[in-house]
This record gives C-alpha cells, structure tokens and sequence, in this order.
C-alpha cells in the first residue's frame, strides 16, 4: 500500500511533508549543471514528476521511446540529482504519461503537493516558485556590450519606484544571463518590500491546469495578480496549449491594468516563438524587448574573475592565464559553460592541493597546449601596420590624416576582438588614447563593415590571418 508523504521517518529526515516538487526542481537545475544545455534540453526538460512513494519516485516521459532513451542513458544521473536534494537514497520509476489538454494532464496534482496542502486549496495558500539564488544578484552580474541594455533596464526596473516600464522581455541564448537577471530583480523586489512571484514557463502551464482541473482558476489567477512584480522564465516552453496561451494572455492584460511589472525570458524574441496567437505575440513585443549576445572577450574575462574569487584557497587561486585562457576559448559560447570550466580547474587544484599552471589546466580541461599561445596587441599593430603600408609610431602619433587614422581605427577594433585587454589598456598602447576614443574606433569599424562590402574582406583577412597566427 502506498504510504503518505511525510508520514514515515525515511521520506523525510527532519520528520515534516517531502516538498518533492521542489526537489524535482533543484534536482532538475542540478542535472542541467551537469549534463549542460544541449543534453538536459533534450532528455530531462520534457520529464515531469508524477508521484511518490516512500523513497520512490514516479517520473513520466512523454513518448515510448523518450521513455526507454533515458531509462538506456539517464536514470543515474536522476537518481543521484534527486538522492541528493532529498538527502536519503532515491529511486526512480519511469513512465509514459502523454500530456490531454486540459483535464486529463496526469502532472496536474504536483500542484498540490508544492505547497504541501493536501486538501485541494493549495492555489489559495500561494503558487509554488523557483527557489530564488541568493547569489545572483545585480552586483554578481558582470556587464559588458553584449548585455548592458537588458542590464540596465532590468536594474532600473528593480530599483527605481518610478520606472515607466510596464513589461521587459528579455531574449538571448542559453547560458547568456537571462535568469540571473530574473533572479535579480525578484531579490530587489523583495527586499524593498514587495511581492515578486519568479516561476518558469513550465510551472505556470502545470499550476494553471491543475488549477483548472481541481475548479479552482479563481483562486490561480487572484495569486498571479496580487504580484507587485511576475516575472516568468523559458516562455518558449508555455506556448504547449491554448488553454495556457490564452490565460498567460489574460494575465498580460490584467497586470497592464493594475499597473503591475511584468518581466519575462525566453530564448527568441516575440516573432520567432512558434504557437503563439497573433494577439499575444502583438503584445509581448509592445513591451521593452532586449537580446542579450554572446558576451565578448573582456567580459568574458571579467566574468571569470569576479568568480573565481574565493573558488580555491588563495595559495590554490587560479592564475590570470589560466582565467585568460579560458575566457579566449570558443568552445565556451556563453557564461554558464566559462563558469563551468573554471569550477573544473578550481575543484582540481582544491582536491589534489597542487597550484594551477596553463599546462595543467589545459590538461584537466582536455585541451592542447598548442591552444595556449594567443595574439597580442603588438602582433596586431605589425600587421595592420604592414598591411596599409604605415611605420609603427604611426598608431602612437597624434595624426589624424585619414591614411593613418583608419588602420589604426582597423587595430583598435582587432585588438579588442582578438585579445583580453580592457579599453582603456588598447588605448594606452595606441598612444594614450582614452577608452571612448577606442570604443568609437571599434563602433566605427563595425559600421563601416556593415556597410563596405571590400573594407570588411580586408578586416575579415587581417583578422584570419591573426588568428592562424596565434594558433600556429
């Protein structure tokens, strides 16, 4: 007979009610950790949790064969993500549930358990939420070109009483800091005093329709509007059924009236999510829309040092070309995977107590050391210097004739596309120069290769034939 969460010491150590909604959901960010974006998206993301029975724990998947791929590939990784938010040892039985709208959604009485309320009230005792990270505050956001505007506005959104912004969208690839910002603002919300309510796309859609099934939308949809600030995470992942469609659409609408902040995430703007309605799609993209990029060298530089601060004893720190090394490495495409990297080494150096050399890090990160050596701003200023036919101390003189003003222009642009240095350390090789004046350089260039068809073959060359060089 299957027994009652909470009612035996061995479902829950400290003796209460197994919030195993929320486990499933730290278990399910620990295995996305782990397995990365690509993996977790494919095999984990479409898993839902149905029930529990002791220590056993029922997952559905939503086809045969998901189902037996990841009994085949994924069962442990699970099994360890869940025994280890649980704290005791779990186990795993996978199951086919195939999702009826709206009705017969099998995961619908999750809900109630999320809130640990067994008696069908549980919309009216508050909607289960992300758990927030205490970590990912605005100070631990590192801005740079690639996200500077959605930072802003998120701040500004978060902070300032009078802000005129009714809904932020914020849309960029996975790992680009579209969470962490989320994360941010519901953490300012509250600590000023107001309500934030932070849920993924999936929690909504599961908490709607299991409100519905239970009768009790009244009730969902009073908790969603009594939210000073909704912000809401992977909308890509609502837009599964019209039902969820159209209540997130009411919700929109709802909040507009009450004067209410709206913050939403997704990986694609507006127009490029599939299955939205026409008039849903017309008015997410009535708010603010902001993409986040592909953060570039320097950020990605910063990023790595403001985490590795305290990742290892400081006899253990990792060396700045260490950090360097991994911030220029383009297989790391976004924070997340740079972060991961750098959690790789540091772990290394804390567990074996040897300090960290580039060689041992590219060991651990199984990368050649061929990959090491990278080009520096005085390759770049030989080169261009040579390629446009000018003498070195041209890029220091203070000359502003266009026949030595552009290929300057041409190695700010490069050295910054192509080395870790900071602004105002490209400016200061180029004679002195201030960071504003390197920045319009690079604004500049970029322009002119949007617009020159043979100036941006004779930047794209130069910049081939840098980077050859630097792996050579």
């Amino acid at each position: 007979m299957a027994r009652e969460l909470g009612t035996d010491d061995d479902d829950a150590p400290s003796g209460g009610i197994v919030d195993w909604d929320a486990i499933w959901l730290a278990a399910r960010e620990a295995m996305r950790q782990k397995m990365g974006d690509g993996a977790f998206d494919a095999w984990i993301r479409p898993l839902s949790f149905v029930s529990a029975e002791g220590n056993e724990v029922k997952i559905s998947a939503l086809t045969p064969f998901a189902r037996n791929w990841v009994a085949s590939h994924h069962v442990q990784i699970i099994e360890n993500a869940l025994s280890l938010e649980h704290g005791q040892t779990v186990t795993i039985d996978l199951v086919v549930v195939q999702q009826k709208m709206p009705a017969s959604v099998q995961a619908a009485p999750v809900a109630v358990s999320a809130v640990g309320n067994a008696d069908g009230n549980s919309a009216r005792k508050g909607l289960s939420q992300k758990v927030l990270n205490l970590a990912l505050t605005f100070d631990a956001f590192v801005p740079g070109p690639a996200n500077e505007f959605a930072y802003r506005a998120a701040h500004d959104l978060a902070t300032e009483d009078r802000n005129q912004i009714p809904m932020l969208y914020i849309h960029g690839g996975f790992g680009y800091g579209k969470s962490h910002l989320l994360n941010a603002i519901a953490l300012e919300a509250k600590k000023r005093g107001r309500k934030a309510l932070f849920l993924g796309a999936e929690d909504f859609m599961r908490q709607f329709l299991g409100a519905l099934n239970r009768k009790e939308t009244l009730a969902f949809k009073e908790d969603l509007r009594a939210a000073d600030v909704l912000l809401i995470d992977d909308l890509q992942h609502l837009c599964r059924s019209t039902y969820t469609v159209s209540e997130f659409l009411h919700t929109l609408n709802a909040l507009s009236d009450l004067r209410r902040k709206l913050v939403i995430a997704a990986d694609k703007p507006p127009a490029a999510i599939e299955n939205l309605s026409a008039d849903l799609r017309a008015r997410l993209s009535g708010g603010l829309v902001i993409g986040i990029d592909r953060p570039g060298p320097q950020t990605r530089l910063d990023i790595l040092k403001l985490r590795s601060k305290g990742l290892a004893s400081p006899e253990l720190a990792v060396p700045i070309d260490v950090l360097e090394h991994i911030a220029g490495n383009d297989e790391y495409d976004s924070p997340r995977e740079l972060v991961g990297a750098l959690t790789k080494v540091a772990m290394y150096a804390d567990l074996t107590k040897q300090p960290l050399t580039l060689e041992s890090a590219c060991h651990i990160l199984g990368q050649a050391a061929m990959a090491v050596k990278k080009v520096s701003i005085e390759d770049i200023q030989r080169k261009v210097a040579d390629y446009f036919k000018l003498g070195l101390p041209d890029f220091q003189s203070p000359g502003r004739s266009r026949r030595v003003a552009r290929p300057r222009q041409v190695a700010m642009y490069l050295a910054r596309e192509l080395t870790m240095r900071s602004l105002p350390e490209i400016g200061k090789r180029f004679g002195g120069r201030d960071h504003t004046t390197v920045l319009h350089a690079c604004r500049r260039i970029a322009a002119l290769c949007d617009e020159d068809t043979t100036f941006k073959q004779e930047v794209d060359f130069l910049r081939q034939v840098l980077s050859r060089r630097a792996a050579a």
